[in-house]
């Protein structure tokens, strides 16, 4: 009798690949805060214009007026790190006539950016600098000293803006705030109020300048992004 054995072999192992994803839903929502502030700093532009037959004799003229300005506004106890020349400059005049040009005289004018921390100083300023010759004024910029304090308010106010609006969504659609995952701001700079160029000196003594710096708002807007559980 002849017998068949057969030998299977061992069963291949199984193999199992698992493959696991976790998907996080996000909420994002923005808030928006706001401080109202009145500057305390204000900064111009007072130049002079001055015009000659010569070069030198209108950069004399010039040197005259521009250094009579600077030293008045030093003796309202403006620190000299506050006047700052912007601009200096000498050039011709030409008349072109038969097709040749010839300098009929020189125009110069110097510009310095003066910055008052003194709020009730800035028409004085002003006044003083006319009063010595400036025959240009820039306009008037307003700033705050410590915008540092005004923005963390305001940031304060834009965070809590965003959460109470995120608590809200929350409980109309149903779901339940997360950890915060992301946060990006923007801070908005306080606007400037420039006035318009003048070119004229202030001839009436009994019309004083009047500068008011009203009040401005320092806005931080920022973005949360949440997880939904």
């Amino acid at each position: 009798m002849l017998y068949l054995y057969t030998k299977f072999a061992d069963p291949l192992p199984l193999s199992v690949s698992s493959v696991v994803t976790q998907k996080t839903d996000t909420f994002s929502v923005t808030g928006e805060g706001k401080v109202t502030v009145v500057p305390d700093i204000a900064i111009t532009n007072l130049g002079v214009q001055t015009q000659g037959a010569t070069a030198k004799q209108t950069q004399n003229d010039l040197n005259k007026k521009i250094n009579a300005v600077s030293d008045a506004i030093k003796k309202l106890d403006i620190d000299e790190k506050d006047i700052q020349t912007t601009n200096y400059s000498i050039y011709p005049n030409y008349d072109y006539m038969d097709r040749f040009q010839k300098i009929t005289g020189y125009n110069a004018n110097a510009t310095i950016l003066v910055k008052v921390r003194d709020m009730d100083k800035i028409n004085e300023v002003i006044d003083i600098a006319t009063a010595q010759g400036a025959n240009t004024i820039g306009g008037i910029n307003f700033d705050i000293a410590d915008r540092s304090k005004a923005e963390d308010e305001a940031r304060q106010k834009a965070f809590q803006d965003a959460f109470k609006k995120a608590q809200q969504a929350a409980k109309i659609a149903g779901f339940q705030l997360g950890r915060v995952i992301n946060y990006s701001e923007n801070t908005g700079n306080p606007p400037f109020y420039p006035m318009p160029m003048i070119r004229s000196a202030i001839t009436e003594k009994d019309a004083p300048t009047s500068i008011e710096p009203g009040s401005q708002e320092v806005t931080v807007t920022v973005t949360i992004s949440y997880e939904i559980r």
